[in-house]
């Protein structure tokens, strides 16, 4: 089942800081995350890339974009 961290309508740097508190959590398993614009999707997708994680899928959503997040 994936976690979810809707970090919509938060400026920068939240949704990254968002993300990477789920990110460092132990449980095992897909992060989506959603944000709504173009600077929060990629920074959150870099701040996942130096952890080991990786953006499977990126798809709009809304007004934003929902960005599914695996390990490796």
């Amino acid at each position: 089942m994936s976690r979810i961290v809707d970090a919509r309508g938060l400026s920068c740097p939240q949704p990254v800081i968002a993300a990477l508190k789920e990110i460092k959590k132990p449980e095992t398993g897909e992060i989506v995350v959603l944000v709504d614009t173009d600077t929060s999707k990629e920074n959150v997708c870099r701040a996942a890339k130096s952890q080991g994680w990786q953006a499977k899928k990126i798809e709009p959503e809304g007004l934003g974009f929902k960005i599914t997040l695996a390990k490796g």
